[in-house]
């Protein structure tokens, strides 16, 4: 009798937690922090493709060492920060994109030095590289976007109910979203 009141209560405990949205919360917190990492793999793409962007333009442009010394420590600076896709946090997201947006900056400036070498411009190792960091760029972009839809769905989804009481439960909190940089809603100022 004791053990089947048991087996019952197990199965009627299993029956609750798959109905109540755990088992749902558990995949969608899963493909948070999967696409949490092909966020992460774009943006090692692009770290990857800088060095061999450097050594090219090392070759045509040496007396611009302090633009390439700061593109490596940009590069250094954005492969430090790591972020355990269990704790997407704001703040955590925000020192991840401060850093990559330092790399960003690193790159915008090194192709503007670009721009003076005509023969650079004509490399084709340097086109090639150039080519596959613009595709990276628009990965990034992508992959970004694909996270905050994973990140919104998942977050909808533990703010309704009944799963809010379950979220609460079993410590399933809200995820943090990449966001657009303070100002970017302005149009840069250009002037030649």
């Amino acid at each position: 009798m004791k053990r089947a009141f048991i087996i019952i209560s197990v199965v009627a405990i299993g029956f609750l937690f798959s109905s109540c949205g755990y088992n749902r919360m558990v995949e969608m917190d899963e493909a948070v922090s999967a696409q949490w990492g092909q966020v992460e793999n774009v943006y090692q793409r692009r770290t990857d493709l800088i060095p061999n962007l450097v050594n090219t333009v090392k070759g045509y442009a040496q007396h611009e060492q302090e633009t390439l010394t700061g593109v490596i420590e940009a590069r250094s600076q954005a492969t430090a920060v790591k972020i355990d896709p269990k704790n997407l946090t704001p703040e955590s997201i925000q020192q991840f994109q401060q850093a990559q947006d330092g790399l960003s900056s690193a790159l915008s400036r090194l192709m503007v030095v670009v721009e003076r070498y005509p023969d650079l411009k004509a490399n084709q190792n340097f086109m090639d590289l150039q080519a596959q960091l613009e595709g990276t760029e628009n990965r990034i972009t992508v992959e970004r976007m694909k996270f905050n839809e994973a990140t919104q769905q998942y977050n909808a989804y533990i703010r309704k109910f009944p799963a809010l009481i379950t979220a609460a439960i079993f410590g399933f909190d809200k995820k943090a979203y990449f966001e657009a940089q303070k100002g970017s809603e302005k149009a840069p100022e250009v002037k030649f």
